[in-house]
This record gives C-alpha cells, structure tokens and sequence, in this order.
C-alpha cells in the first residue's frame, strides 16, 4: 500500500484529502504544521508528500528544501498562491509538481498516479546508469553530477532537466518536450520557467568553459551536442 503524508493547516482540507486518499487505497498520516510535518518526512519513508505552502511554524518552501537535502520522495506542493513566483519558490525548493487551490480531487488523483508513476520508473530502469559528456557524468541511481570528478550541487529539477538533455544528445528538445519530460504532462508551469532553469544549469555547470554544454536553437529549443 503507497504511504502519503498530508502536510496541511486547515483542516476541512486535511480531512477532504485524507478520506479521498484512503478511498483510493491509499495509507495515510497528517501534520499540521511545518515543524512536525517535517519531523514525519524525515523520520518515515513516504511514496508522496503533499505540502501546503503557507504553514505555521515553518512555510512550505523551507519544509521542502529541508526534506530535499536528505530525501527524494516525491512531493506535490499545494497552495493558494498562484502566481509565476509561487510557483517557481516551490520548485525550485525542490517540489515535484504544484497545484493551487481551489483544485478538483480527481485532478490531484491523477497528478499523484503520474508522480509514482514516473517515480516507479526511475528506480526500476534506471540501476547503474551513468550518462557522459564532455567532462560531466551523472550517475542516474545516486542522482549525483560530477564535473572533473567533483559533485556538483543540483536541485532535483536541474538534475532532472540535465538527466533528459543527457539522455537525448543531438536531439533538439522544444521548451514543451522538456516541459512535460521534466515537470509533467500535468503541470500547470509556464514553458518560460525552462528557460530559467536552463540558466540556473548553465551557471553550475559552465564555469570557465569556452562553449556552454547546452547549445540553444533559436525559435525551437535547447540540445547537448556531441
């Protein structure tokens, strides 16, 4: 049975979620604050965590980035706050996707099955992969980058777009392709957020380098040539 864990203050909400939830066969455990719902994340393993941004004790965002530094369990950031910002704080604090309220239950549903989805396929095909290029390795089990044999700190959406860009060299990939391989077919984001992530990549990745490791194809995409 899949674990999720709610991490919500209000509580018509919390209880909404938790009978749909455990109607779907799910098991199910709440927080109602940042601080203890963090302290569940962290001490438990959890298929998926959904995570309202605005929280008592400690917000959303800092609850991510926190689980984020030890653990890769998925998590579904939820909120009021709708704006391009918003969305891009909770992502790059390391949220696998964002939804806002108000939201229909069979729309989170289906965001939740996609999450595990996608999830289940990365621990099943992925065991001992390692994608080169240039001077770069990433090694797909341990999620980890290396430059010259030294890690380099990605969040888990530069990883990810990183991942796919290695995973397809020489294939121009449109902002919509890398859109829905890196964020969701799902995900309500704007394409432009790829194009702040692939300067938030370039600025980890490039250093010195005279010639960037991802080339941009004006009007289409982005690619990593051989």
């Amino acid at each position: 049975m899949k674990k999720i864990l709610i991490i919500e203050d209000e509580k018509n909400i919390t209880r909404f979620l938790e009978l749909e939830l455990k109607h779907e066969g799910y098991e199910v455990k709440t927080a109602d604050n940042g601080r203890s719902g963090l302290d569940m994340a962290l001490i438990e393993d959890w298929d998926c965590i959904l995570l309202d941004l605005m929280l008592p004790q400690l917000n959303g965002v800092e609850v991510c980035r926190r689980i984020r530094s030890t653990k890769s369990t998925p998590i579904i950031m939820i909120t009021a706050r709708d704006s391009i910002m918003d969305r891009v704080s909770g992502l790059d604090s390391g949220a696998d996707d964002y939804i806002a309220k108000p939201f229909a239950i069979e729309e989170l549903l289906a965001r939740i099955r996609s999450l595990l989805r996608r999830t289940h396929t990365d621990v099943t095909e992925n065991v001992g992969i390692i994608l080169t290029y240039r001077n770069l390795s990433l090694e797909v089990q341990a999620r980890q980058v290396k430059k010259n044999g030294q890690i380099i700190d990605l969040t888990k959406r530069e990883y990810e777009l990183l991942y796919v860009l290695l995973q397809n060299q020489n294939i121009v990939l449109s902002r919509e392709a890398l859109l829905n391989k890196v964020w969701g077919y799902e995900s309500e984001v704007e394409t432009n957020i790829v194009d702040v992530y692939i300067r938030y990549l370039r600025n980890k990745i490039d250093g010195d380098e005279l010639e960037s490791y991802i080339q941009t194809v004006r009007g289409t995409g982005y690619v990593i040539r051989t």
